[in-house]
């Protein structure tokens, strides 16, 4: 078994109209249920979601000292929402579960392998 990283990301500005309040109850209903799906078929390993990246502190070394810096690493208009580490056989199998995801928030996901977790 692989670990994946399932990213959801979020992109500002972006031409598509906001969920209504019933829309949001549907589409945390629907992770729920999946996330669910994910554990009893021990695919699920860990996920999180993530405050706005205006939260975010860079810290770097400069120097030899520690330098840190408010805001995202990177200015952009996409930045990671929250994600999912999961364990799947391929690549495949990483792709239907993120699909399942990305149809539940209608949001985009990026699908990467973690290095050195190949059974």
């Amino acid at each position: 078994m692989t670990h994946y990283l399932l990213s959801v990301h979020s992109v500002e500005g972006e031409a598509r109209p906001p969920m209504t309040d019933e829309e949001m109850q549907q589409s945390h209903k629907q992770v729920g249920i999946i996330e669910q799906e994910m554990k009893s078929l021990g695919a699920w390993v860990f996920s999180g979601r993530l405050h706005a990246p205006d939260t975010a502190t860079v810290v770097r070394m400069s120097d030899g000292k520690v330098l840190t810096t408010d805001g995202p690493f990177a200015e952009s208009r996409e930045h990671l929402g929250g994600f999912y580490i999961i364990e799947a056989e391929d690549l495949d199998a990483a792709v239907a579960w993120a699909s399942k995801v990305t149809e539940a928030i209608n949001a985009p996901i990026e699908v990467r392998p973690f290095a050195g977790f190949a059974a």
